[in-house]
């Protein structure tokens, strides 16, 4: 059983998600499109960490903006675009359905995004790399 008002949970659960979107990108055939999707589920992961660190509430979602402004409500001041995080966010819906698949530069741009979101959540935590 999961403790949802955890930081280390929420933390568990996003390395995990920055894990797979790394490895399925240095596949020989990269699987861009769950890359995309785990490096959104990382950033959503990390936001919400550093919400539950504060003792903030957020609804159920997967928007990254959303997240984001709950955050600099409770005085964690990330700086993150609202461009790069919409784009993120994109991918936690559009990634589940054929249709358009992004390209390996997009999933390269997505883990980037990432891994940003990512070191700023730890710092922030005070977890190290």
């Amino acid at each position: 059983m999961n403790d949802l008002n955890s930081a280390s949970e929420w933390v568990e659960y996003a390395e995990e998600d920055f894990v797979m979107a790394k490895s399925a990108l240095r596949r020989r055939k990269p699987l861009v499109t769950s890359s995309c999707f785990h490096s959104q589920q990382c950033a959503e992961k990390y936001l919400k960490a550093m919400l539950v660190s504060r003792g903030a509430e957020f609804p159920k979602t997967h928007d990254l903006i959303i997240l984001d402004r709950l955050c600099n409500e409770a005085g964690v001041f990330t700086g993150f675009t609202r461009e790069e995080l919409g784009r993120l966010s994109a991918y936690a819906v559009h990634t589940r359905y054929p249709g358009a698949q992004p390209a390996p530069d997009e999933g390269q741009e997505a883990l980037e995004i990432a891994s940003f979101i990512r070191r700023f959540a730890r710092a922030f935590l005070g977890i190290g790399r």
